[in-house]
């Protein structure tokens, strides 16, 4: 097979799935373990799928499930990246965090491999990412699980977390306006209401292009968060709406490439 055939086919087959083992990809493929390496490794390189130890995840998988919002970009990536490596700054060692799905939140828990904490989560893509890593406990929430994104949703999922405490409830959000924060599924907003039931503090975990956008199902106010980490592009007006509702807001410094050297931006972290 063409090199290019097979690598939409591989790169169906982790779409459709969320995530997909080395072995899987193999065995689907009818090709080397090499092979499928190499192939790995050029779409993690092109931005749409994202390498872990044993397999791959869906890079662009929100994108997919959330059509009305902006296309990504390399800049996209960055700030995510950021936002991640912020948040997991702010998680102690043998912390529980619940990590809700989606690209954001993907970073988080990259952000905390290796380290000794507990991750809940009803994420498929996360739940592979953390359980390469011998450091962490990996509690995976069950349910009905929607194909475009692996994150598991619903009445089982919601009765799973009933009885689970967490230091932090970490959660995406598909727009943030004055009103609060919703997000574009009505079944993963009942899902996430209960997330945040579970834990001690509520942290969203948003880009700047989320702000002033409405989306399908609302899942809560502003005052019901207690923490946001987002990149340096958030607006002053939001910034003013974060204030007045005590939203503890951390700017994640994110760093660009600027005629071949590094620029760190937005390091800064306010109450």
């Amino acid at each position: 097979m063409l090199v290019e055939p097979r690598r939409r086919l591989l790169l169906d087959r982790i779409a459709r799935q969320g995530f997909a083992t080395l072995d899987e990809l193999v065995k689907s493929l009818g090709v080397s373990e090499s092979t499928v390496r190499r192939d790995l490794e050029a779409l993690d390189l092109a931005g749409v799928v994202k390498r872990t130890h044993g397999g791959a995840v869906y890079a662009a998988s929100e994108s997919r499930a959330m059509p009305a919002f902006e296309e990504r970009t390399a800049s996209a990536t960055l700030e995510k990246r950021a936002i991640g490596q912020a948040a997991a700054n702010l998680i102690d060692d043998g912390d529980t965090v619940l990590l809700d799905g989606g690209t954001t939140t993907l970073e988080v828990a990259r952000a905390l491999l290796g380290r000794p904490v507990q991750i809940v989560t009803n994420s498929l893509p996360i739940a592979q990412l953390a359980a390469s890593s011998k450091e962490a406990d990996l509690i995976l929430i069950g349910g009905y699980v929607y194909p475009r994104t692996g994150v598991a949703l619903g009445p089982l999922a919601i009765s799973m977390m009933q009885g689970i405490r967490v230091r932090k409830s970490i959660l995406g959000a598909g727009g943030i306006v004055a009103e609060g924060v919703y997000n574009s599924n009505l079944l993963l907003v009942e899902t996430e209401r209960q997330m945040m039931a579970c834990g001690q503090d509520v942290m969203i975990v948003a880009d700047h292009s989320k702000f002033g956008r409405l989306s399908l199902a609302f899942l809560c106010g502003l005052d019901a968060i207690a923490e946001l980490v987002v990149d340096p592009g958030l607006a002053e007006s939001d910034r003013t709406m974060l204030d007045a509702a005590g939203v503890k807001v951390h700017v994640a410094p994110v760093a660009e490439e600027i005629n071949g050297s590094s620029r760190v931006n937005g390091s800064r972290t306010e109450s």
